[in-house]
């Protein structure tokens, strides 16, 4: 048999029990701070939804889409889809979840973009009713594409 004794002033006792609290404390404070949940993704089952949700970003889109699009997206991303997916993950939209399922695109003309009166149009790209990805462009002499975001200043 093994015995072990030590002596304990009361300052020490106080000390043990102060950090002991500290720690538990600690544990408390380290075990309920959750990561901020993410928003749900919208569900956009009709073209309402989808016009309510541009609006959301600051678009003025056309209340009917000009083209409606349906694809099977590849089982792997190549170009020109690896390209297109930086510009998505700029903006927080991932297409890789999406490979080997149908994607519909939804292409709306803008009415509001800073500098450009006409000829923008937003493409929207909708994977069982969510966003997944989605840019505006301009076709032709000074054309662009770039993300959803809308803009601050004229381009």
């Amino acid at each position: 048999m093994l015995i072990f004794t030590t002596r304990f002033s009361k300052k020490k006792a106080v000390l043990i029990v102060v950090l002991l609290g500290l720690v538990i404390a600690a544990a408390i404070l380290f075990l309920s701070r959750r990561p901020a949940e993410e928003a749900p993704a919208p569900q956009l089952l009709t073209n309402e939804d989808r016009v309510s949700y541009l609006q959301s970003m600051g678009w003025e889109v056309s209340p009917e889409p000009l083209e409606t699009l349906q694809f099977l997206l590849p089982d792997h991303l190549a170009e020109p889809y690896l390209s297109y997916n930086e510009l998505q993950k700029a903006q927080n939209f991932d297409l890789s979840p999406c490979c080997g399922k149908q994607l519909s695109r939804f292409t709306y003309a803008v009415g509001n973009y800073p500098g450009r009166a006409e000829g923008v149009q937003l493409n929207l790209y909708v994977c069982e009713d969510q966003p997944v990805a989605g840019d505006i462009f301009c076709a032709g002499a000074n054309g662009f594409q770039d993300t959803l975001v809308y803009p601050e200043s004229g381009k």
